[in-house]
């Protein structure tokens, strides 16, 4: 599943080498015409980061499907599988803003390759445990945390070199196709990671680490610099600079209140997914039958995605993520309300057909009005809306479980659902986010002129 603003998959400007795209700093800036460079389909870099990435997060799909799997087997217990995961989600918590900062002061793509080796060692010592009969709740749930501070710093590396190699103009699309690699490992995640769980638990965990020896391939072969000129860094502190991020985003209305927002509806999101989830798990549900609930998800998000682009050109991004939260909370209302499995495929569907549509408006708009030196920052502090929440799903999700019925736990995170969409409707600043080719103008000034 995916979540609201959070962005994993945001992304900056500045000079770039000339197989790859035109900046926004360079030649867009507000107001020009000139659209230099090669298409997004023909931007090597661009598609080396992308399938690198894409093949990560479907091998990834893998090893999250059968995390609660294992750590109810481990456990025998919901709450505690609940707690396992939500013990490694901490790991974000701890590392996104510092690793924001990072991400601005050193060379992204070497930055990219040392995570992608790092979390290729993580999940081979899984890998191993699990051959060896000898994994233990305490070794997943490290490997987890371990994992999440990797992915902390991979996030707003990812997003500022992808910004590097794409022009603003092309901003909408690619985040369409952003959103597109998500579903597509909902897609498949979900019913291959539960075949491949059944064929023996070892074998979710082996594909994931499969997928970041690609990514880390991919990574290598990147040409184009994915940093622009780092001379702001020097003689300031990290302190210095995740401090100025955070100033940044504050003097930003739609930043700084939307965090707040996105975080709220997040917690109802995910949580609701997530109750959803240890239920089945709760009642011994066939692994192939849950893995279908991120299938079906994972087809409407892929359908979702390919509208994505066109929508996101033809009406303004605020309009339609306004639309867009407004299906989802329709759609996660009733699928608290469901007592049958089919009724969850229906409404789980629903939930999240325009949720890249949504996504793909507000990041690429948060993406293209952030000054290039800032990108990881405004990432890494934009992506609390969903770290902050994460620790706290699952194990509310489990507690609730162990007192209450399915549907009065996914209840209570709808209510949170539907009270976040309410206040995202009613913010000014996302409702006069317009189309793409208007976005430039809203560029931010950093640091502001003195009066």
């Amino acid at each position: 599943m995916t979540s609201m603003p959070a962005s994993d998959d945001t992304v900056t400007n500045a000079a770039i080498s000339p197989e790859t795209a035109t900046p926004v700093d360079a030649d867009h800036a507000p107001g020009s015409d000139k659209h230099f460079g090669p298409s997004l389909w023909h931007n090597r870099d661009y598609l080396l980061l992308m399938s690198g990435k894409t093949t990560q997060v479907i091998g990834s799909g893998f090893a999250t499907f059968a995390v609660p799997l294992i750590a109810f087997a481990l456990t025998q217990s919901v709450f505690l599988a609940g707690l396992i995961s939500a013990l490694g989600a901490v790991g974000y918590l701890v590392a996104t803003l510092p690793a924001g900062a990072i991400a601005d002061r050193v060379d992204r793509r070497r930055l990219l390759i040392w995570c992608s080796a790092i979390d290729f060692v993580l999940l081979g010592s899984l890998v191993i445990a699990i051959a060896m009969s000898a994994l233990t709740a305490w070794h997943l749930t490290l490997v987890l945390f371990a994992s999440a501070v990797v992915a902390s710093f991979f996030g707003p590396a990812e997003s500022g070199g992808i910004r590097e190699v794409v022009r603003a103009d092309q901003m909408g699309s690619a985040m369409a196709a952003m959103q597109g690699r998500s579903a597509a490992a909902s897609l498949v995640s979900g019913p291959i990671g539960g075949l491949l769980y059944s064929l023996g638990r070892v074998f979710p965990f082996l594909a994931s680490a499969i997928g970041y020896a690609v990514v880390l391939v991919c990574t290598i072969l990147v040409k184009g610099p994915l940093n622009g000129d780092l001379e702001h860094t020097k003689g300031t502190s990290a302190w210095t600079s995740l401090v100025e991020g955070m100033r940044f985003v504050w003097s930003v209305k739609f930043l700084r209140t939307g965090v707040a927002i996105f975080a709220l509806i997040n917690l109802g999101f995910l949580g609701l997914i997530f109750a959803l989830n240890l239920h089945l798990v709760q009642i011994h549900t066939e692994p192939v039958l849950i893995g279908l609930i991120d299938a079906v998800a994972g087809a409407s998000m892929l359908i979702g995605s390919v509208l994505a682009g066109p929508l996101v050109k033809r009406f303004p991004a605020g309009k339609l993520a306004i639309v867009g939260i407004l299906v989802a909370v329709a759609g996660g209302t009733a699928m608290a309300l469901s007592t049958e499995y089919w009724e969850y495929l229906m409404w789980v569907a629903i939930t999240v057909i325009l949720i890249p549509a949504l996504n793909s408006g507000l990041i690429g708009y948060a993406s293209v009005i952030t000054p290039s030196k800032l990108q990881g920052r405004m990432n890494a502090v934009l992506s609390l809306s969903g770290v902050v929440v994460a620790p706290i799903g699952p194990v509310v999700a489990g507690a609730l479980l162990s007192t209450l019925n399915v549907n009065l736990a996914m209840g209570s995170f709808a209510v949170l659902f539907i009270i976040g969409a309410v206040v995202f409707t009613l913010f000014k600043p996302i409702r006069n986010i317009g189309k793409p080719e208007t976005w430039e103008k809203d560029l931010v000034e950093w640091p502001p002129r003195q009066a």
